[in-house]
Order: structure tokens, then C-alpha cells, then sequence
């Protein structure tokens, strides 16, 4: 049986639904997705989970934790209660219009266990939450002592051409930026390329052959517990590596043989496995080859859940990832 690594750092996702879809969102998040909130019991099997597996500090995001505020409220007080660390709370700041509610929030989110809050702020949130929501949510939190800090303040420079009352376009922002902030942004922030992201890479870099890109060696980072997630199910969301969607309680106590087969070929054998995996179920890859190994990794992923559906792969997942780009 294979069991992830000790759990070090991780986050618990909330819920899928944002009210932004960023382009470089990992997790493909998005105003459409479901509107389920992570329950009381849940968040409880998680965080029993957590500790089991050695992990006993997570962040929270999602989608966007704060769509639910109650939810969050409970979430936050079953993890502290339950022994596990809220380090902060990812946030786009969407709701900071009310400088008195957000005060009284942030106050009831810091007797709940919670003291720091992750303001996300560059040009692909800005496309949905103007600039000034997150720098007023961030002079809340100094205001009353809060703890927070923004992500990424790198950009700031660069947002400061831009209306901070406004939402803006990506016309707009290739022409008060740069005609290629998207690929500059996503250099910048050094994001893998997963989820919605996959498009960026693909709109900017060039197609390679697949012997090229095929690897045999092992993904291993697939049970990496440096920076997994897990999702508002339960479910356990490898590094970096979205798609995939495995039971918490298999990754701690043991992933069973041959249960997840697109999982353990790239975990043994790398892109060269899966894409033998793939061609024994009709898989025929492109002839003008991918533009990276892991958008090889993906379309393979994305066929699959389409005409030969693994348990451990996210239909929802790879949808999600093609909209809003």
C-alpha cells in the first residue's frame, strides 16, 4: 500500500465556488461551480486526519472562504478546537466594501482561532475585484491590529496605473501594463502550470514533440505532504498537482494496490507510464505534441475522464479548467 508522506504543510479548501475565476487559478475555481460549503463534521474528519497523518498548522482558502462567513466561522473553530493551526485565511476581498462589518468580522474570526489573513492582490484578481477592496481590507486589518499581508505586494508597483475603483479587462490591462502581463504575471507569481493556468502556457509557449516530453521518471511529489490540499470532501489534493481527488483517510493509512491505476503510473513510472496506460484505452496523442510534460500529463488526465474514468480523477476538475480563459 502507498501512504503519503508526513503531513507538513497543507491547506483546507472551503468550497470551489469564487466569485473571481482567475486565469492562474490551480484549482479552477469559478462563480459557476458548486455552492457546497465544507461541513461542521467534515471539517472534523479532516482535522482528526490532519493530526494523524503529522500535520498540525493548515491554511484556509478555496475558492473563496468568505462567501460562506458562518461556514468559515465553524470551520475555523473545529480546526483550532480539533488542535490543528490556522496560520491565515486566503481571501480575495470581495466583501470589504463595509469597513464596520468587516471589522466586527475580523474580530469574530480572531475569537474563533483565526489571526492572519492571506488579501490577494495582482492583475489576475483585479480583472475581478477592484484594487481597492483588497488595499482597504488590508488598512482594516492594520487599523485594528489583524494580522495580514498581501499577496503578491509585488504588484503594487505595477497596479498602481491602473483605476483602483474599477474592475478591469485584459485590453485594458494590456495596454496599461503590457501587452503581455498575463505571461509576465504568471512568470512573476512563478505558478505552476495546472488548472485554469494550463491556458497560459498554452497561449504563450510552444508546442514540443512527445518524445520530447515524456519522463520516465517517478512523480513522487504525488504523495508529498509539503503543500497538499484538502478539499471541502475530504478528499486529497497532491502538490501542485490538481486533478486528482483521493480520500484523506487512504492517503494517512494506505492507498490500496491497483485501486487509483492513473495515479500509480505516474507515481512509478512518470509520463511515460501514463501515456502507456492511456494508448491501451485508445488514447492517441497529439501529432503537434504538447507544450510541457505537464500539459501532456493533463490532456492525458482530461481524455481519460472522458472515455475511460479512473476513481481518483476529478471530471469537474478538468471541465473547469478549460472555462473563463
Amino acid at each position: 500500500m502507498l501512504t503519503a508522506d508526513r503531513l507538513q504543510h497543507g491547506g483546507v479548501m472551503a468550497n470551489y465556488r469564487c466569485t473571481a475565476a482567475c486565469r492562474h487559478c490551480l484549482y479552477a475555481c469559478s462563480p459557476e461551480r458548486s455552492a457546497g460549503y465544507i461541513t461542521e463534521a467534515a471539517a472534523e474528519y479532516i482535522a482528526e486526519l490532519l493530526l494523524l497523518g503529522g500535520c498540525r498548522s493548515v491554511h484556509i482558502g478555496g475558492g473563496e472562504p468568505f462567501i460562506n462567513f458562518n461556514g468559515l466561522l465553524k470551520l475555523v473553530r473545529v480546526l483550532t478546537h480539533g488542535g490543528v493551526n490556522v496560520e491565515y485565511i486566503e481571501t480575495n476581498a470581495y466583501w470589504a466594501s463595509d469597513v464596520k462589518q468587516c471589522e466586527n468580522q475580523l474580530k469574530e474570526l480572531y475569537k474563533a482561532g483565526a489571526d492572519t489573513l492571506c488579501i490577494s492582490l495582482d492583475p489576475f484578481h483585479a480583472e475581478y475585484v477592484p484594487i481597492e477592496l483588497p488595499l482597504s481590507l488590508a488598512k482594516i486589518c492594520r487599523d485594528i491590529g489583524f494580522g495580514f499581508f498581501l499577496w503578491q505586494e509585488r504588484f503594487l508597483p505595477v497596479m498602481s496605473r491602473l483605476d483602483k475603483n474599477k474592475k478591469h479587462t485584459r485590453g485594458e490591462m494590456e495596454e496599461l501594463i503590457s501587452p503581455r502581463y498575463i505571461s509576465e504575471t504568471a512568470k512573476s507569481y512563478g505558478i505552476g502550470y495546472g488548472g485554469r493556468a494550463i491556458n497560459i502556457e498554452a497561449e504563450y509557449s510552444s508546442c514540443k514533440p512527445v518524445k520530447e516530453l515524456i519522463k520516465s521518471r517517478s512523480c513522487r511529489s504525488l504523495l508529498s505532504g509539503g503543500h497538499f490540499h484538502v478539499d471541502m470532501y475530504g478528499k486529497y489534493i497532491p502538490p501542485g498537482c490538481t486533478g486528482f481527488a483521493i480520500p484523506l483517510n487512504e492517503a494517512v493509512n494506505g492507498i490500496p494496490d491497483g485501486k487509483y491505476p492513473v495515479f500509480e503510473a505516474l507515481l512509478n513510472g512518470g509520463t511515460m507510464k501514463l501515456l502507456e496506460y492511456a494508448k491501451l484505452k485508445g488514447f492517441n496523442p497529439n501529432k503537434a505534441g504538447y507544450t510541457s510534460g505537464c500539459a501532456l500529463c493533463i490532456s492525458i488526465r482530461q481524455w481519460l475522464c472522458e472515455n475511460a474514468p479512473s476513481p481518483e480523477l476529478d471530471p469537474e476538475h478538468y471541465i473547469e479548467a478549460l472555462k473563463y480563459y
